[in-house]
């Protein structure tokens, strides 16, 4: 994306008219995050003046968190607001308190960002700027982030959840920039009350830690935010040699797992490094510096797999034959767990977490002559169960086919068995039992399961 330029040689339009410019195509749909404070004010202003020259579509969203009680006054100044310009408004009521673990800030920013991806848009854009980007530098230093950490918000990112992309066309702006340029034009907008309150993180650093350095650096939001930059471009280097990496260690048609032995030969920061990759890849959040430090331990010291290496935000890194895997972490399996297959094409199963699906082909699979009037139940492991795929050899146990296919122990727990009455007749992706078998020229079903996961990559 190209740069805005210096705020003192180009007008606020002009610079974010060159942003949009370089990113933005005709008939692309906008959605601004219209908070109503100054800054969202004044870019959606000048996204309303732009709107018939450069040939895109603009709506605006306000998000009613609920916290103040001003919210709704100031859902009512958007609504007004956006009337005057003659550009639609959705605003939305949300509840914080399931994310209160976040804090007030971090449960805020959660739900209104799950708010944006639900937006049908190419581009929701939001009003941050050259003086948001310093606070985020700060805030991360202070946290102990990496360079990805430190590289702040970028102009340009994808919405996780979502097919659109966010847009800053600020970010090259200072505050008092912004504000003088919507003074000029006459422009009203509302303060929020909470931006003051300096017992929260970000108006701490704003209002106390900046003005302070500013006393002896006056150009100190500026050389942040560049220094917000150095770091992206530092980041996006250190996740290219990640991506290298993980591209020589994963498996062939596997792009969400790296051999271990192979891991060991990169060294400790390579290997951290690729790690962290790993989770981005799935937009997890990076483990603490204490928790990588831990699972590097047990993958240099391990002497076999080991079944959970490390739990992060709902996710596991789990070790299986000398391959390490991320998948999402899910609730035990009720051991009555039953469901009864209607003959659907596909049967969800959120319980187990995947997709039963079943495929007509001929002399293939299930035979559906059999199927047909027959109550198919499906289940999951007790114990001791058996498959005879062949009426020429013995029954099998579940527990060595499984081994045999390479399907991790833990995936086994989950993996849907299909039953009429008490006979095992099928067990997606390992085969059927002999009895139940298509025969050649018949109408056959063939059975497969697939994970939500490996579905939401597809």
């Amino acid at each position: 994306m190209a740069s805005i330029g210096n705020s003192n040689s180009s007008s606020l339009r002009d610079g974010v008219a060159a942003a949009l410019r370089s990113v933005v195509y005709p008939r692309a749909r906008l959605v601004v995050g219209l908070s109503g404070g100054a800054d969202s004010v004044a870019l959606l202003a000048i996204l309303a003046d732009l709107k018939r020259a450069m040939g895109y579509s603009l709506r605006a969203v306000h998000v009613h968190h609920g916290i103040s009680p001003n919210a709704s006054a100031w859902a009512q100044f958007c609504v007004e607001l956006c009337d005057g310009l003659g550009v639609p408004l959705h605003v939305e009521r949300v509840s914080v308190d399931e994310y209160r673990q976040l804090g007030v800030e971090g449960a805020a920013r959660h739900v209104r960002y799950a708010v944006y991806a639900r937006e049908d848009a190419d581009f929701v854009v939001l009003a941050h700027h050259r003086d948001d980007q310093a606070e985020t530098l700060l805030l991360q230093l202070l946290r102990g982030a990496g360079p990805l950490g430190m590289a702040g918000m970028p102009a340009v990112r994808v919405l996780t959840g979502s097919k659109a992309r966010i847009l800053r066309p600020l970010l090259g702006f200072a505050r008092t920039d912004i504000r003088a340029w919507a003074r000029e034009r006459g422009l009203r907008w509302i303060d929020d009350e909470s931006n003051d309150d300096a017992s929260r993180q970000r108006n701490f650093v704003r209002h106390r830690l900046l003005p302070l350095v500013e006393e002896r650096f006056p150009a100190a939001r500026a050389t942040l935010a560049r220094a917000a930059m150095h770091q992206a471009e530092s980041g996006a280097l250190t996740e290219q040699l990640a991506r290298m990496d993980r591209d020589e260690l994963a498996s062939p048609g596997e792009e969400n797992d790296v051999g271990v032995a192979q891991l060991r030969q990169l060294g400790a920061i390579r290997a951290k490094n690729v790690l962290r990759s790993l989770l981005r890849a799935r937009s997890i959040r990076a483990p603490t510096s204490a928790q990588l430090d831990e699972l590097w331990r047990q993958l240099v010291d391990a002497r076999a797999d080991r079944a959970v290496m490390l739990r992060v935000e709902g996710w596991e890194l789990r070790c299986y034959r000398g391959r390490i895997r991320v998948e999402r972490s899910r609730a035990p399996v009720p051991a009555d767990f039953q469901r009864i297959w209607r003959a659907e094409n596909k049967l969800l199963l959120l319980e187990l977490g995947g997709v039963l699906r079943f495929k007509p082909e001929e002399g293939r699979g299930l035979s559906a002559e059999r199927l047909r009037g027959a109550e198919v139940t499906v289940r999951v492991r007790a114990g001791g169960e058996r498959l005879q795929q062949d009426a020429r050899r013995p029954r099998r146990t579940l527990k060595n086919l499984f081994q045999e296919k390479a399907i991790p122990p833990w995936q086994r727990e989950r993996w849907p068995l299909l039953y009429c009455g008490d006979q095992l007749i099928c067990v997606p992706g390992i085969g059927e039992s002999y009895s139940w078998k298509a025969r050649r020229e018949e109408a056959g079903l063939i059975v497969s399961w697939q994970t939500l996961d490996d579905a939401g990559r597809k």
